[in-house]
């Protein structure tokens, strides 16, 4: 199999596992109902899978294994962890706690298969990661608002959407291990060696990047976490099925173009560069998006172009990190930059919803705003000359 079929294997990988990052979140209502679960505990639904991941990336990175286990049986393996903790939030658990810890796990499951995919990618694409990349970060937003979109399109009841979403994750699980291979410039990683993080902020240019990939982050989650929340409050679409479409396929859909527009054009132009106008624009759309909020039509443009934007960035970073770190500390280095990046979501993950109750929705969301311009003044800094 050719490097393109490989890509679009891997890609479709991440569309069908991933899935079941967001699968209790599109059914929030339902789980707050059916558990007795709190304003707060109902954040956690996806700020626990952000936790879990940033643990499994570790965990995963100490032990070695995308060394130790070929990385498309790692992507299987873990899948088939998040396909198990998924399905026995839908059929055993019974209380709130029960379904956090699971949501946990689930985090952690997917540590060992989105950073996988990457490395996976990149040995097949090291000369066009950034396109490469791009292709399957768009995999991951569309894998993420899947669930929204079966939830929307079905009369599923809650168990059924997430059921749903662990049978899309097992397909996925058995393409990883039957047709997935690595490519030809696949390359042994070196044990991450956790004093090197230090070094890493201490060089000007990997602080910059990891500066504005937090930025990013702080955005990202809690957009995609709130958009069917903030899709309900504008009235700009009625009903469970309008939300989840719109939901889908701002965060999904449009999410895909974006990363695949950016990673085109980071390729010819600089990843600094791209990254840096995606935020910009990304930030635009958060603040216009105020102005827009009771004009139906113009609040949806607004939020589709934002759902672009928002992640159209998100594989330059990790592009941009392998280029400047010291070549022997490259796994390091990205480990550190995702569990600090999936931390920091968790922060606005949690508080969104808490300044929502205070301001509303239409001043609430916006605020997100504030990562990507702190990211793109990072990024703008970073395509001048720094000083080590």
């Amino acid at each position: 199999m050719g490097h393109r079929w490989q890509l679009g294997l891997v890609a479709l990988v991440q569309v069908l596992v991933l899935a079941l990052w967001f699968s209790a979140s599109a059914v929030a209502p339902a789980l707050r109902a059916e558990f007795a679960l709190s304003g707060a505990q109902a954040g956690w639904l996806t700020a626990t899978v952000q936790v879990g991941f940033a643990l499994g990336a570790v965990g995963s990175a100490l032990a070695n294994l995308a060394d130790r286990i070929p990385p498309n049986v790692l992507i299987t393996l873990s899948a088939l962890v998040g396909v198990a903790a998924t399905a026995a939030l839908a059929l055993l658990a019974h209380d709130a706690w029960t379904v956090l810890a699971l949501r946990l796990l689930t985090g952690v499951s997917m540590a060992g298969v989105y950073p996988p995919g990457m490395k996976i990618v990149v040995s097949w694409f090291p000369n066009a990661r950034g396109s490469a990349l791009g292709l399957l970060v768009g995999a991951l937003a569309v894998g993420s608002a899947a669930p929204q979109l079966i939830n929307g399109l079905s009369t599923l009841p809650w168990r059924g959407v997430l059921l749903t979403a662990s049978v899309l994750a097992l397909v996925g699980a058995a393409v990883s291990l039957l047709l997935v291979r690595s490519g030809p410039a696949m390359r042994p990683a070196r044990v991450p060696d956790p004093r090197y993080v230090a070094r890493m902020f201490r060089d000007p240019r990997q602080r910059l990047v990891n500066l504005g990939y937090f930025g990013h982050m702080w955005e990202l989650y809690a957009l995609w976490s709130w958009l069917p929340a903030y899709l309900a409050a504008s009235n700009a679409v009625h009903g469970r099925l309008g939300i989840g479409v719109a939901a889908f396929v701002v965060a999904g859909l449009y999410g895909l173009v974006g990363c695949l527009v950016a990673g085109l054009w980071a390729d010819r132009r600089g990843r600094a560069h791209v990254a840096m106008i995606a935020m910009l624009l990304s930030a635009g759309c958060g603040l216009a998006s105020v102005l827009v909020f009771d004009n139906p039509v113009l609040f949806l443009v607004v939020l589709a172009a934002w759902g672009a934007t928002a992640v159209a960035d998100s594989a330059q970073f990790s592009a941009a990190l392998t280029e400047v770190a010291d070549q022997e500390y490259i796994g390091t280095a990205l480990t550190a930059q995702t569990a600090i990046g999936f931390l920091v979501s968790v922060l606005t993950i949690q508080a969104l919803p808490a300044v929502a109750d205070l301001v509303g929705w239409r001043l609430a969301v916006p605020l997100l705003a504030v990562g990507p311009l702190l990211g793109a003044a990072a990024m703008a800094r970073l395509r001048t000359p720094v000083r080590a």
